[in-house]
């Protein structure tokens, strides 16, 4: 299974390009996924949904959708992550109210959680329910260099849990000013790409480049990797992100046609076109 989407399902520059012009927010999530079949949730790192907003984010979406849940801030960017099992067994209960929609959770680790805070996050693998899926980001650079990353792929693999691989390199491709306005908007880590699948399934976060000829090179290697990965047996969750959002649909088709002309996959809604005032590079 491949499934591929965007960070977020409503923005008010899709409006128009997209989504159809005049589309109300209210029908953002519906017209979302039916193009794209995966979601990150950015928003329940900040709240919890209500079991209602839950519901009818199930409601409004196909069967063959997921919604990939980003683990509430509170849990991971507070106190010591193993002091939290009650409030994980609350976000993971509300969470299951999306049912066959729920895809793999989201842990992302402040920039701070380092290799000697690891007994934390095995403390916090060991309460985690065994039949959800779990993607872990770390952001400290001592995780991309040995032995720490051996022994962080290693634990993760220990609890079939996916290592989140994030490619920033496109926002550091381009003039100075190109990178820094990039860089300023997307305010992402600038670390190694460690390209590892430690889990049944792969969770990727592409931060894409407003030009597509930039991205290009780019999508190739990743589709490269991701049939390589359909052809022994893992799912694909693959996030397309872009400092400039407008332009994240079209870079998310155009990775799905790569990796569909090497391995066959479901045909996708056609790409809506992209409005070229939009571009600003």
């Amino acid at each position: 299974m491949f499934y591929i989407g965007s960070p977020m399902w409503g923005y008010k520059e899709w409006v128009g390009n997209f989504f159809p012009p005049h589309t109300p927010p209210g029908d953002f999530l519906r017209l979302y996924s039916q193009h794209l079949t995966t979601v990150e949730g950015n928003t329940t790192f900040y709240a919890l949904p209500s079991t209602e907003t839950v519901a009818r984010w199930s409601q409004e979406t196909p069967s063959y959708f997921r919604f990939c849940p980003k683990i509430s801030r509170d849990i991971s960017h507070s106190t010591a992550l193993d002091t939290h099992k009650k409030e994980t067994e609350i976000f993971t209960q509300r969470m299951r109210g999306l049912g066959e929609r729920l895809g793999p959770m989201f842990l992302q680790l402040p920039p701070g959680f380092s290799p000697v805070h690891i007994t934390q996050l095995h403390a916090f693998l060991d309460f985690w329910p065994r039949d959800l899926q779990l993607a872990v980001e770390v952001r400290h650079p001592q995780f991309f260099t040995e032995p720490h990353s051996g022994e962080l792929n290693m634990l993760l693999r220990g609890y079939n849990v996916a290592r989140v691989i994030m490619d920033s390199r496109p926002i550091r491709i381009g003039s100075a000013e190109e990178k820094q306005v990039l860089q300023a908007r997307e305010r992402k880590p600038d670390l190694p790409l460690e390209v590892a699948t430690t889990a049944d399934f792969a969770f990727v976060r592409y931060i894409g480049h407003p030009r597509m000829e930039v991205n290009e090179p780019l999508l190739d290697f990743w589709a490269q990797h991701m049939a390589r990965w359909l052809q022994q047996g893992i799912t694909i969750y693959v996030f397309c992100h872009c400092p400039f959002e407008v332009h994240s649909p079209e870079i998310c088709h155009a990775l799905y046609h790569r990796v569909s002309s090497l391995h066959s996959l479901p045909t996708l809604p056609s790409p809506p076109e992209q409005p070229e005032q939009a571009r600003l590079f």
